[in-house]
């Protein structure tokens, strides 16, 4: 889903995005669910998974569906962020040489790695926080707050002189970048109306090739500028600016507005965003969540240890688990190579077919995430993977021709990009807010963006001993595992959420709801 930071030189990776939820303050309160300890084998029953069909709809047929394009502004703002995370995950791959001869560690290919890695440092710490501040201060707010350490951390590290200060510049940017891979998912989830809810969500895995695209491009210069770094790191403020400016324009979740207290509000987004006839009924629907959750105020990370809480967080973290350790930024970092040995030595121009390919699957989930559903695209993609991995195995393993070799490892890496695009990086940022509590999804969010984060330095850590050791064929032949595993648990743990709202999903997965409705 993402970067393999910690790799001299990555071909920049593609990010898997999120989307949506926030919770708010409160103070202690009593939470009287009486569910069973929890389970680690998730051992659901497929009659447990399976949530009912969506509501009909009862309202006069002559209502007006406002449709998707009065969320889309909004949206489209918040997708901002994933532009600037693209942006910086491939911003410091091609000048890295450069970066290090002029601040004195050219050679060291550890420092060169930590320059890089640093970043996925401040994204853990950054993961870990946004849920209590989404909580507090509502969406909007922490979008704003989160552009200092972003537009900061680029200004610094543009005038860094010395390792120290570049370290800084990178670690600020990452922890601006880790609040936003979690905030991006929740709040499209709580704004966007229901029936297109995974299309618009799945606008921040476009934000993010976008990025990765726009830094390629300015990188180009940096081949033959030895100080071009500067510039592009410069430019990389520019984005926090106008998110923050545009942050002011967007609306607040209503869900986040209902929750504290401020009913009129959220009365109003929902009527120019969803449409009159949606105003009564999503009220009731918060309301009925928040009546059943206690009071409507903030939540402590050990709640996360009771359920139902405990097993969407097990979930949420073995989703990322799974696709990271499914080998997206080995892929990524070995494909330059995998072009080079059909002629293409530009490690700029093989980022630009991978982005492309990237770019096209993400294309082709905004059309498929609410017409064929969460579940059946990330069991699709992940197969798709396995077979990618495996084609591109028996290319290298067993080789017939050399010409025939290097052209199927080539179509097998872009099949395992698009395929990826299509579904394992927008799903899983997706699908989990849907499944989460209104109560704990900003500390649901902020666990499963930390576990990935964690796997995302591993893998950029271990990948390159693992060839070495191993060789590229039963690598990749162990991410064609990986994705076929992450296919099964796809089919056997995820229950399907696609046109049902936020509140449907809580109160068909919560006990208590379905007790207290009899």
């Amino acid at each position: 889903m993402w970067v393999a930071t910690v790799l001299p030189k990555p071909v920049p990776p593609v990010l898997s995005v999120l989307t949506s939820s926030r919770n708010p303050k409160q103070s202690s309160f009593h939470f009287r669910f009486s569910y069973r300890p929890l389970n680690l084998k998730v051992s659901a029953t497929k009659q447990q998974q399976q949530l009912p069909e969506p509501k009909a709809d009862k309202k006069n047929p002559s209502s007006s569906d406002l449709g998707w394009l009065p969320a889309f502004p909004h949206v489209l703002i918040a997708s901002m962020s994933n532009f600037l995370f693209g942006y910086h995950i491939g911003v410091m791959n091609g000048p890295i040489v450069s970066v290090a001869k002029e601040l004195g560690f050219e050679g060291n290919s550890t420092l060169e790695g930590l320059v890089v890695s640093i970043f996925i440092a401040g994204a853990f710490l950054g993961s870990v926080a946004s849920g209590s501040l989404v909580d507090k201060l509502g969406c909007r707010r922490t979008f704003q707050l989160d552009t200092i350490p972003l537009i900061l951390g680029a200004l610094v590290s543009a005038q860094a002189h010395s390792l120290d200060e570049i370290l800084w510049g990178r670690f600020l940017v990452g922890l601006g970048i880790g609040v936003n891979t979690v905030l991006v998912p929740i709040y499209i989830s709580e704004v966007a109306p229901t029936k297109y809810r995974g299309s618009l969500g799945t606008l921040c895995q476009i934000g993010t090739c976008l990025g990765i695209i726009a830094s390629l491009f300015l990188d180009i210069p940096s081949e033959t500028d030895p100080h071009w770094w500067r510039t592009i790191l410069y430019i990389a403020s520019a984005p926090g600016f106008i998110l923050a400016l545009g942050m002011q324009f967007a609306v607040e979740s209503p869900r986040w507005l209902c929750k504290v207290g401020r009913l009129d509000d959220a009365k109003t987004v929902i009527r120019n965003i969803w449409g009159s006839s949606e105003v009564e009924t999503a009220i009731q629907d918060f309301q009925s969540v928040i009546k059943n959750n206690g009071v409507n105020v903030g939540s402590g990370w050990l709640e996360l240890l009771e359920e139902p809480h405990s097993r969407v967080a097990f979930i949420g973290g073995a989703l990322f688990v799974l696709q990271q350790f499914a080998g997206i930024n080995g892929v990524l970092y070995f494909s330059s190579l995998t072009f080079k040995d059909v002629g293409i030595t530009s490690s700029s121009l093989a980022s630009l077919f991978v982005g492309l390919a990237n770019f096209a699957g993400a294309l082709c989930a905004v059309y498929l995430m609410d017409k064929e559903g969460r579940q059946k695209l990330l069991i699709g993609s992940y197969l798709g993977m396995a077979v990618s991995m495996f084609l591109i195995a028996c290319a290298i393993g067993f080789p017939v021709d050399e010409e025939l070799s290097h052209n199927l490892s080539i179509l097998g890496t872009l099949m395992y990009i698009f395929t990826f695009a299509i579904g394992a990086g927008p799903v899983t940022g997706l699908i989990i807010p849907e499944l989460s509590s209104a109560k704990m999804r900003g500390k649901i969010m902020g666990f499963s963006f930390s576990v990935h984060w964690v796997c995302n330095f591993l893998v950029g850590l271990l990948f390159l001993d693992l060839v070495e050791i191993f060789g590229v064929a039963p690598v990749y032949t162990g991410f064609g595992s990986v994705s076929l595993l992450a296919a099964i648990y796809a089919k056997y743990f995820l229950v399907e959420t696609k046109g049902r709202s936020l509140e449907e999903i809580e109160m068909s997965l919560n006990p208590d709801f379905s007790v207290r409705d009899k």
